[in-house]
């Protein structure tokens, strides 16, 4: 378990997160965190939540326009 602390960065607050846990995660200066809500309290990953909604919505367009697509990809 690692505690992050907040601190005072300029002239907004952020956390600073261990070198150890970054290698871990591989992680490097300007990568995205995505922060969630869970029953258990919040929930910090790499993984972007909302990717599965657009997968899911990719893949129902792409069954519907099968056909469509495949002459597009033809072209």
């Amino acid at each position: 378990m690692y505690a992050l602390k907040i601190c005072k960065i300029g002239n907004s607050l952020g956390i600073t997160i261990p070198e150890e846990l970054l290698k871990q995660l591989n992680l490097n200066e300007g990568d995205s965190l995505f922060v969630t809500q869970t029953s258990e309290g919040l929930q910090l990953t790499t993984r972007d939540p909302d990717f599965d909604k657009v997968m899911k919505a990719y893949k129902k367009v792409s069954e519907k326009y099968k056909n469509a697509l495949r002459e597009l990809a033809d072209k």
